[in-house]
């Protein structure tokens, strides 16, 4: 698992890429790779977000409804599915688990 930040959702934040780390770290419990903030929608959206909005719509389309936007890729790089904002990692668990054994 891999985290993106973004600036673009009611400016939630605003940091630098230490202080949003340390921020998801403390307050999300997170300990997985944080990498610098991106764009996700928009005129600027990085090219990441470009091939997995592409490749699996959510329920507004290609577009990014919310921070937390998840997507579950398999070993060759191809986008398998796409959880909105409010589904917890742990509930996506049996479809990792499931792409690791094949």
């Amino acid at each position: 698992m891999i985290g993106f930040p973004c600036n673009q959702f009611k400016e939630q934040d605003p940091g630098d890429h230490q202080e949003i780390k340390t921020f998801c770290e403390i307050n999300y419990g997170v300990t997985f790779e944080m990498y610098q903030k991106i764009d996700v929608k928009g005129p600027n959206q990085h090219p990441l977000y470009k091939f997995l909005t592409e490749e699996k719509t959510g329920l507004m389309g290609k577009d990014i409804k919310w921070n937390f936007t998840k997507f579950l890729i398999d070993r060759k790089g191809r986008v398998v599915k796409r959880y909105g904002s409010a589904v917890k990692p742990e509930k996506i668990k049996k479809d990792i688990e499931k792409l690791l054994a094949l």
